[in-house]
């Protein structure tokens, strides 16, 4: 009997992929404190996050292989978070103007019963188009920048600020679904992971 399968997010677009991937789940929002840490490698921070809001759910759901993730904006060294308001979401996406962004994605999966706990990441490049204020309001106005790491999301209404990306769909949008894949298959879940279309160019 396959084991109940819980994702420790509510985030839309995390879902929608999990149920691209053909997985019967349920999604809990996770209590987990986040925090940022620019001494490490943002891969290593995304994956210790990643376990941290699987275990918090795991320990009511001991039974479950609980799936969780998190995801890092990387510019010029400094891990980006949520923005707290839309001054501090504008001063960030004035300085993402012309530069190489990196997004770090974690992917974790957790069963309490079992022992288990397995982290791993992806990164991808997003490279923004110079500054344009118009352009930048628009997308502020649409407050699709609220609750978005460095206050932007491509599949949100921000593809209009991005020349181009460079590495998978969906390590951008928030669940590497080719790294979730193969953990849950060791788990005996079967699944497939997704080629993930991003409204800008992409480059693998």
């Amino acid at each position: 009997m396959q084991r109940q399968i819980i994702l420790a997010s509510v985030s839309p677009r995390r879902k929608e992929i999990l149920t691209q991937m053909g997985v019967q789940f349920k999604a809990l929002t996770s209590d987990f404190d986040e925090y940022l840490d620019h001494d490490r490698p943002a891969t290593e921070v995304a994956k210790e996050l990643g376990l941290g809001k699987a275990r918090v759910v795991a320990e009511k759901y001991p039974e479950a292989l609980v799936i969780g993730g998190d995801t890092i904006v990387t510019l010029n060294g400094v891990q980006l978070g949520k923005a707290e308001d839309i001054h501090q979401a504008r001063q960030w996406l004035k300085d993402h103007a012309g530069q190489d962004v990196l997004v770090t994605t974690s992917v974790v999966l957790v069963c309490k019963t079992l022992g288990l706990e397995r982290a791993v990441a992806d990164e991808a490049t997003v490279h923004f188009k110079p500054y344009n204020e118009a352009v930048n309001e628009a997308y502020l106005a649409t407050n699709s920048w609220v609750d978005k790491a460095g206050a932007w999301g491509i599949q949100s209404g921000a593809a209009p600020l991005i020349e181009y990306v460079v590495g998978q769909g969906d390590t951008i949008i928030g669940l590497p679904s080719h790294l979730l894949a193969k953990l849950l298959v060791e788990q005996g879940v079967p699944t497939t992971p997704l080629d993930v279309p991003l409204p800008v160019p992409q480059r693998l």
